[in-house]
């Protein structure tokens, strides 16, 4: 048996075992998408955002990219929080990295990796526009995992600055934009305290009157 065969043999015994504990359960999945929490996070095989926040299939809208990236000119995560915001009308829009994150440690390198140098500059410049927050003698680990803290911040700001977000507020609706950080470790969550839940929180120049 080959490993594709596997997973489809999986997949099967996993739908029974749902349907055991709720028979109605695909049916009702199926009538309709109604979660209240986008979640944008990394690519990583490790970080799926269901298994470790104890949700099911439908309670969760969900977008991933290599270190969780939201980048203006990105039109898949536009349409996506674009969907998830006017459609879905999420509630809570929830940015979560990851210590130990590959991208923000390549990101930290000086090495060329191909074509993902170019979407790891963005990381780049969030470096450098908070050097002053790395003390000297930091240990490589921490240094990391402040840099998987600081991208976390920038993507909540980017995430508030579209035009998007700003319309929502503006028409009142709620939505709040929340910053976390993932272990692998130990399987934790960490909130940053970070959270943007109006447009008078962000600074003027980003403002959309």
């Amino acid at each position: 048996m080959d490993l594709l065969e596997q997973l489809l043999i999986n997949n099967a015994e996993w739908a029974e075992q749902i349907k055991a504990e709720d028979p109605t359960f695909f049916e009702t999945l199926a009538a309709q998408q109604a979660p209240e929490y986008l979640w944008i996070g990394c690519s990583d095989s490790r970080v799926p955002a269901n298994q470790l926040l104890g949700l099911l299939p439908g309670d969760i809208f969900v977008h991933r990219n290599i270190a969780n990236q939201v980048v203006h000119t990105d039109l898949n995560c536009l349409s996506v929080i674009q969907y998830a915001v006017d459609v879905l009308q999420v509630k809570h829009i929830i940015v979560t990295g990851h210590y130990g994150c590959g991208g923000i440690k390549a990101a930290l390198e000086n090495g060329s990796h191909g074509l993902i140098d170019n979407w790891l500059r963005n990381i780049k410049d969030t470096y450098v526009k908070n050097s002053d927050k790395f003390e000297t003698g930091m240990s490589e680990e921490d240094r990391l995992n402040r840099m998987c803290e600081l991208n976390v911040t920038a993507q909540v700001e980017n995430v508030c600055h579209t035009s998007i977000v700003q319309k929502a507020w503006q028409r009142g609706q709620e939505l709040n934009v929340h910053g976390w950080v993932y272990s692998i470790k130990d399987g934790l969550i960490k909130d940053t305290q970070v959270t943007v839940s109006s447009q008078q929180q962000l600074a003027d120049i980003y403002q959309y009157k």
